[in-house]
Parts: C-alpha cells; sequence; structure tokens
C-alpha cells in the first residue's frame, strides 16, 4: 500500500545510503566485491540452518536437487582457494523457519573475507562498520527496542566462558575436555544449582543454547558493542581450533543493543576435519529434523588450496535497523515477502 511504503521509504533511503558507504570503505581497502550465484549443491551443513530447496531441470530433462544459499560462505571461500585475497559480498541468502522483528526468510549477508591475516583484524573491521552506520545516518548513538550503543566507542571483547561465569555464574570449560567433548551432565548440574530449566532429553548444545540466549545475550552490546569471543569448538563448526586451547575456537559474534550483527571465524582449511564436523552436524539434524543435507564436495575440495583466512557475515538488514531506528526487519527490505494469515 503506497501509505505503508511512504512509511517506510526513509529508511528505505537510508539502507542505499549505507550499502553505496560499505562499498566505499571496502574498496578503499583493496577489497574486490565479488558476486555469487544463489543457487548451491549444498546449503551449508550445520544442524539448525534451514533452506528452501529447488531443482534445476536439464534440457534431457534429467532433474539436479539445489538449494537456494543460506550464506555466499562456500562460494566466497573458492574464490579464495581460486587465488582472491581480500573480498567482499552483498548477497542475498534465504532461510526457511525463520521470522520475526529481527528474522526474514529471505535477507542480505554482507560478508568479507582477508587471507593471510588474523581474525582479530575481522573486529576492527566490525567496529568501523558500526561507526560508519552511524556517520551515515548522522547519529551520535544506535538505538534499538529501547537499548542504545555508542558507536564510536571501542568495544568489549568477552569470552564465552567469562560471559557465562559473568552473567550465569558457570563454568562452562568445565565442561569441556582438551580434545573438545561435551559434558552434558556437568552442565545440566550447574545450571539446576542456578535455577535453570534442564530437560530430560537436553543435549549439551541445547543447554548451551539456552543459557546463551536467556542469561547472556540480553547484556550483550549495551552503551558499547560487544565483542563474544573464543567460542567452544563444538559450537564453531567451521572456525580453527584457538592455538593456546583446543577446546575453543577462533569465532566470535559482535553486538549491538542486545543484537547479534556479525558472525566471525578464523577460518579451518583442514578438508578431513571439515568433513568430520559435517557430518557430525548432519547426524544431529537427522535426529532433530529427521533430514540431512548433501555434502559440496568441490567446496571441501576447495578448502585444500585455500589459504589461511578470517571470514566474517555481517546481517545488512539488522545494521541497517540500528542506523534508522527501525523496529522491524521488514522496515528495511524494499519489498519483504507478507506472512499469509492463518498458514499451516
Amino acid at each position: 500500500m503506497p501509505h505503508v511504503h511512504d512509511d517506510r521509504r526513509p529508511f528505505l533511503t537510508m539502507r542505499n545510503r549505507l550499502r553505496s558507504a560499505i562499498a566505499r570503505h571496502f574498496e578503499a581497502l583493496d577489497f574486490l566485491e565479488v558476486d555469487p550465484c544463489l543457487l548451491q549443491i549444498s546449503p551449508g551443513n550445520e544442524a539448525h540452518l534451514h533452506a528452501f530447496a529447488t531443482e534445476a531441470v536439464g534440457t534431457d530433462g534429467r532433474r539436479q536437487p539445489l538449494y537456494l544459499n543460506t550464506s555466499p560462505e562456500f562460494a566466497c571461500k573458492k574464490l579464495l582457494a581460486a587465488g582472491e585475497r581480500r573480498l567482499f559480498a552483498f548477497s542475498h541468502v534465504f532461510r526457511n523457519r525463520e521470522r520475526g522483528p529481527l528474522h526474514h526468510p529471505e535477507f542480505t549477508m554482507l560478508e568479507w573475507y582477508r587471507t593471510e591475516e588474523s581474525y582479530e583484524t575481522l573486529m576492527v573491521d566490525a567496529a568501523q562498520l558500526l561507526a560508519l552506520a552511524a556517520e551515515t545516518s548522522g547519529q551520535s548513538k544506535l538505538t534499538f527496542s529501547g537499548l542504545s550503543v555508542d558507536p564510536f566507542a571501542d568495544p568489549e571483547r568477552l569470552s564465552v566462558a567469562d560471559a557465562f561465569e559473568r552473567h550465569a555464574g558457570i563454568d562452562l570449560l568445565a565442561t569441556v575436555t582438551a580434545d573438545g567433548e561435551t559434558d552434558c551432565e556437568g552442565l545440566a548440574a550447574q545450571m539446576r544449582a542456578k535455577g535453570l530449566r534442564v530437560a530430560a532429553d537436553d543435549r549439551w548444545a541445547d543447554l548451551y543454547s539456552r543459557v546463551l540466549v536467556e542469561r547472556i545475550e540480553p547484556h550483550l552490546g549495551i552503551g558499547r558493542a560487544t565483542i563474544l569471543d573464543r567460542y567452544p569448538v563444538s559450537e564453531a563448526a567451521l572456525a580453527r581450533p584457538a592455538a593456546d586451547d583446543a577446546r575453543v575456537a577462533e569465532r566470535f559474534e559482535f553486538y549491538a543493543c542486545g543484537v547479534e550483527l556479525a558472525n566471525a571465524f578464523g577460518e579451518l582449511t583442514d578438508p578431513a576435519e571439515q568433513r568430520r564436523r559435517f557430518e557430525l552436524e548432519m547426524a544431529e539434524k537427522a535426529r532433530v529434523y529427521g533430514e540431512t543435507y548433501p555434502i559440496d564436495e568441490d567446496f571441501l575440495s576447495a578448502l585444500a588450496l585455500m589459504p589461511e583466512a578470517s571470514g566474517i557475515a555481517l546481517g545488512f538488514e539488522r545494521l541497517v535497523m540500528l542506523a534508522t531506528g527501525a523496529s522491524r526487519i521488514e522496515q528495511v527490505i524494499w519489498a519483504p515477502v507478507a506472512e499469509q494469515e492463518g498458514a499451516a
């Protein structure tokens, strides 16, 4: 409706301005913009990631199952293996079973990759983009859901283990062994002692996620951005282990106003280990949802050629929301997909 579009138009024009500013920012740093295809052999191999399936029909009538991508990650890493050194992409991505103030089934992922550079460099990148969003929109602070952040302040860097101790009183790494195995009952016992809900069929990952969502995330990115760093290796399927502690991985998430904006890795480049992790993730997906996705063999082959690299994915619409004060993601998408009322 015209009146609805008129209300949203200031948000959308700011979206365009911010996209252009980000592209200029990366080009000034000698990054190459790439545009990966949206159709993929595999949409990713994370247990709780849900894709949209389709198929290609050849001229001879043969049918090939394909998926709309959930991330341009596999394609970007193939380009790194082919010789690119710094690249970024604004990619439309598709995720099923996701709808809410911060979630839409189709959205834009901004991803960028640096070869032969530490994942800590991406922490600087993320902070610079938060500041750039404020500068582009003329804001001295960014807000969402009654929370605010100073986009020019140095982010807080907090390990996941320290966050569990600070906000939940839980010694998380006491439940992770030196080889990355997890102790479900050990974590459950600590949660019960703190009055947190534990179900009979919960696994370690379920308990971990519950504490993270209920006790930790509401405290992140308040006043200044938070870099939540060093995730348990079992929660970082595409990241390499930290050099000083094999229980945790080179993974961080970047938060502002309690909103997760970005997810970053020091990239795993061992194809055998990556296959093993994918197979574990797909076994869990089969257990929980009764389905699996294929493994992209070309991607695993590319990993063997890929240099050491760090990569990050940022939800572009979420950044636009903070820059404009929008309360729902549909306000910053040009023509969002309507949710059918009463749909089964």
